[in-house]
């Protein structure tokens, strides 16, 4: 059933995915200076549309603002609540352009805030100005992508309902460049080492306070070349990386320290949805199991739409 979920390889459209996450980080950065901080960085996320990706409403010191990627129509829209709006085209741009396009854009419409300038969670960050290097933008592979992450922003969604304990929104960090959710078993975690390239301990250590076990996808980059899904959980319990999860084409990277199943395998399958659901599924019991969470209090069946969960 590969209709619902397009054909996304990394290689041919590595560049302009590596020019899209600057694009990326650069509004993130805009959001993250005006939103109060939010435990684990939820503040700063990105979210799906059904035209792109958004940065929700932002509020300004007299105005409300919103930053949409538009990956149908390949623009930028910026929105303000008294009325104004501004487009600058998605089209092949260096960093260092799209950052002054938007910067203007922002003035114009009279809610622009200095922001910080550099990119975080890359090795050797070229500060946005400065990155004058030509920019990719293939429309059709943005849009590809965009697809792609409807059909994992579905059953991250469906994934979610099982869970009564504290969960993430299913969000886009625009540092790693992953579409994530998130559990938490309600109890505190080992303080973080750090050491996350272009990123504050201080960040990484409030963002891993509690203990996790938390998925997402990839569309490549960040140590695997090819679009994955992934799950693993902080801090890791012994034996986590030897317990048997589904499906069978699923693995666990030593070098990563997570479970990885490759987004291929889950377009090719005869039921996607069940195979992905299984994944996350499989790899959360194996870090429930293995760091002794309540599961009895925890979980709960899938939701059904239009159906209230019954009480106990």
């Amino acid at each position: 059933m590969t209709d619902r979920w397009p054909d996304i390889p990394f290689e041919p459209w590595q560049d302009s995915s590596e020019t899209l996450h600057q694009w990326l980080q650069i509004v993130g950065k805009y959001r993250l200076a005006y939103t109060p901080w939010l435990n684990h960085s939820w503040h700063a996320t990105l979210y799906l549309t059904p035209r792109g990706l958004t940065t929700s409403v932002i509020h300004c010191a007299d105005k409300s603002v919103q930053i949409d990627f538009d990956f149908i129509g390949h623009q930028l829209v910026a929105a303000a609540s008294d009325g104004g709006s501004r487009l600058i085209p998605l089209e092949a741009m260096s960093v260092a352009a799209f950052d002054e396009r938007f910067r203007s854009t922002m003035r114009e419409l009279g809610a622009y805030i200095d922001f910080d300038g550099a990119p975080n969670e890359v090795p050797e960050p070229v500060p946005f100005a400065k990155n004058t290097a030509p920019g990719a933008y293939d429309p059709d592979a943005v849009h590809r992508y965009w697809q792609a992450l409807l059909q994992v922003d579905r059953v991250f969604k469906e994934f979610r309902t099982g869970f009564l304990g504290k969960t993430s929104p299913v969000h886009l960090f625009w540092g790693s460049f992953d579409m994530a959710v998130t559990r938490f078993s309600g109890r505190t975690a080992p303080m973080h080492p750090g050491g996350i390239p272009a990123l504050p301990d201080s960040v990484t250590r409030e963002a891993y306070s509690h203990e996790v076990s938390s998925a997402g996808f990839w569309a490549g980059g960040g140590g695997v070349d090819f679009p994955a899904f992934y799950s693993y959980a902080y801090p890791t319990p012994d034996g986590f990386s030897e317990q048997p999860v589904t499906p069978s084409e699923a693995y666990f990277d030593q070098t990563l320290g997570e479970f990885v199943l490759a987004y291929d395998a889950v377009r090719s399958a005869a039921h996607p949805d069940q195979m992905l659901l299984g994944f996350l599924q499989s790899t959360y019991e194996a870090a429930a199991r293995l760091a002794r969470w309540d599961r009895e209090a925890l979980e709960r069946p899938f939701g059904t739409p239009g159906v209230p969960p019954a009480l106990a």
